[in-house]
């Protein structure tokens, strides 16, 4: 088998990454814990598990609003076990927590010092100090970009926010509460009850089996400081499209009808179109015969918008997604034609880090590979990753699906009124939160039912419009798989392992075809092979499940034959039938799920390379002859 990385493309910095090249101050004034940090040793390491240390994700965490005044608070914190207590109980005592742990992780994880287990109710503490060189008249924010579930924080024994849902960030102002200089504790209590209750939990489970995993409770992404104007920007949207045409909205946190100027930078500095507006209102910047964002030249432009003493970083990339009707089939466009949607469904979980990926090099590792083999999409399928995937994903050129974390997939237990009007919140802080990143092209309702209510009126009729009204510059699959009641962009078809890609055949519980929608096989393939134990999460409850992958082959000569079979299946319903792209299960293996490119560990490539870009080539050379390109 040949070796992927002759062929990997190498990875565009289009902006800079700035990161911190010493620990933050947090660090030093850390009270250090009974129980030193150290890695605990997980069912299954990564080649990146060692390379682990005490300063993690030292990167700018928002490549779309960026600012120079910021200050990680990542690094080791302390930790306590809250039992059944909550905050309404009282504080922890003064001083250090028990045991110290790394921020950002998932508890549950080895990478961050505790790997606890059946946890929900838990305390952070860390230890902060404003840089002497902020303004004082800077307003001081406090960033969260993720936790998982619902937080309460404190600043010097002081509720001062509180937020709920664990794949959103929240934003904290400290302006009055703390001073350069000075020395201020955290305290963050996180409540997670997991799948326990009916909320948007994704694949994660208290009790794991087959394809449910080992859940994330905590601080599982990074925490930082922001110094920022008065009068600044709290949002950015930016969406450009293929006639040159930059929309733009600058969210202000106060002034009404603050002037906003916006101006659009090539890679070689010069500026090739500028505009002013006001705050809070969208205007546009025309720059001429741009080069267009495509997964096989992704081409992105900076952009600077200043707003008062306000200045924010961005970028952006010029490309239209829309549907359109391409030799009397209905397909999706790509700067007006046939882009032929070929990706992996990529759940994101690692075996040190469950939810949190080691660092940056590793996540980045898993997308040069899917490029690297011909890939040009995957599925972000039911969780939410650091917004550095997303700039990544707009470097290297691959197109994103993303889903809506689902509620359980428990029938017993669909969502009441309060429930479901959650969700829709959550989701709609998802688009917003999202939607200025180019290679995000689709959103995702529903996976194959979970959490989706089965009675009329349908809550995706509702959705799909609720989201459109949002961004109505993206496809929306409103149920992808199963339950599917006509909304929505995509007639999307789930099967293992043989595909049924807009065939005149199917089997339930996908519904037939829609010729009015998109043919899309939006799962398939999922065949696997079981690695010797070495490449294994060794937890008694996924080896038992390994005989669950839905087809398992003895060896790799076997996997890439019958991968070859099912590329050839899905090639012909290119050619004869409505096929406008497709979903091979999965990135990589999780947990039990044997049935990756990649085992868990990241460490065994079950492709042949060369037979695979083959097939792959071949997939769009099909639809080429189908009008696309």
């Amino acid at each position: 088998m040949e070796r992927l990385g002759r062929y990997l493309i190498p990875l565009l910095l289009v902006l800079s990454q700035p990161t911190q090249s010493s620990p933050s101050p947090s660090q030093a004034l850390l009270k250090r814990a009974p129980e030193p940090y150290h890695v605990q040793k997980p069912p299954l390491d990564t080649p990146w598990t060692s390379k682990v240390g005490t300063d993690p994700w030292p990167e700018h965490p928002r490549p779309q609003l960026r600012r120079d005044s910021w200050l990680s608070l990542n690094g080791i914190w302390t930790y306590r076990d809250a039992g059944s207590s909550s905050p309404a109980e009282g504080l922890p005592d003064g001083g250090a927590l028990d045991r110290e742990v790394l921020i950002p992780s998932c508890i549950e994880s080895a990478l961050s010092g505790l790997q606890q287990l059946n946890t929900s109710r838990m305390w952070f503490a860390t230890s902060f100090r404003v840089p002497s060189s902020w303004n004082s008249t800077q307003r001081v924010l406090l960033n969260f970009e993720a936790v998982d579930y619902e937080t309460t924080v404190f600043v010097d024994g002081d509720q001062v926010g509180h937020n709920v849902g664990g794949y959103s960030r929240f934003v904290v102002d400290l302006t009055g509460r703390v001073k350069p200089g000075q020395d201020h504790k955290l305290l963050v209590y996180v409540f997670d009850p997991t799948d326990t209750q009916v909320i948007p939990v994704g694949k994660q489970t208290k009790n794991p089996r087959h394809i449910w995993y080992r859940p994330c409770s905590g601080i599982w992404q990074t925490v930082w400081l922001e110094g920022v104007a008065s009068d600044h920007v709290t949002q950015l949207d930016v969406s450009a499209d293929m006639h040159g045409t930059v929309s733009v909205t600058a969210h202000s946190s106060g002034q009404a009808n603050a002037p906003v100027t916006v101006s659009v930078i090539d890679s070689d500095g010069t500026v090739v179109g500028e505009a002013s507006g006001t705050a809070d209102k969208q205007f546009e910047v025309k720059v001429n015969s741009p080069n267009l964002w495509s997964p096989s030249s992704p081409y992105l432009y900076n952009v600077t918008v200043s707003m008062g003493r306000d200045l924010v970083h961005s970028y952006t990339g010029f490309r239209t997604i829309s549907t359109g009707i391409v030799q009397d089939v209905q397909r999706p466009l790509l700067n007006g034609e046939f882009n032929f949607m070929f990706g992996t469904l990529d759940q994101g979980f690692w075996p040190d880090g469950i939810y949190t990926p080691p660092n940056r090099e590793a996540m980045i590792y898993d997308l040069k590979m899917l490029k690297g083999l011909g890939f040009n999409m995957l599925r972000k399928h039911i969780k939410v990753e650091p917004d550095l995937f997303y700039r990544a994903c707009d470097e290297i050129g691959l197109m994103v699906i993303q889903d809506m974390p689902s509620l359980p997939d428990d029938q017993s237990r669909l969502p009441n009124d309060a429930q479901q009007q959650e969700f829709q919140r959550q989701l709609e802080i998802l688009i917003n939160e999202h939607k200025s990143y180019p290679s995000i092209v689709t959103w995702l309702i529903y996976n194959e039912g979970w959490g989706q209510r089965r009675q009329a009126p349908y809550p995706e009729e509702k959705l799909t419009a609720v989201v459109r009204a949002i961004d109505s510059t993206r496809l929306i699959d409103a149920a992808s798989g199963w339950v599917d009641h006509g909304f929505g962009d995509f007639s999307d078809n789930h099967h293992y392992a043989n595909p049924q890609c807009g065939s005149p055949f199917y089997s339930l519980a996908s519904p037939p075809y829609d010729a009015k929608r998109i043919g899309f096989q939006g799962e398939f393939g999922g065949i696997g092979h079981t690695p010797t134990i070495d490449h294994l999460w060794n937890v008694k409850q996924a080896i038992d499940a390994i005989n669950e992958t839905y087809e398992i082959n003895s060896d790799l000569e076997a996997y890439n034959y019958r991968a070859g079979v099912l590329f050839r299946e899905l090639r012909e319903q290119v050619e004869r039938y409505a096929c406008s792209g497709g979903i091979w299960t999965q990135t990589t293996d999780v947990e039990g799920e044997v049935n990756g490119l990649y085992t868990y560990d990241r460490r065994l490539l079950r492709p042949d390379v060369r037979q695979w870009q083959d097939d792959i080539r071949r997939l769009h050379e099909a639809a080429t002859k189908r009008g696309g390109r």
